[in-house]
């Protein structure tokens, strides 16, 4: 199951729920009891060795010869 994150719009805290996918954008309450939140957008970033951005992958990564 997805894990979203959500932030307090009331009191600044951030939170981490586990629900189905068609739930994401449902209201979500924080962990102090306030309605007024809202989800983050989260990223993911891959990187190589020492922080390097990793390199390769699909055509655009080189492999094509583009």
């Amino acid at each position: 199951m997805p894990r979203y994150e959500y932030r307090c719009r009331s009191c600044g805290s951030t939170f981490e729920l586990n629900r189905p996918m068609r739930e994401s954008g449902d209201p979500a309450r924080c962990p102090d009891g306030h309605d007024d939140t809202v989800k983050l957008l989260s990223t993911v970033a891959v990187s190589g060795r020492s922080g390097q951005p990793a390199a390769g992958g699909g055509c655009c990564g080189g492999a094509c010869g583009c």
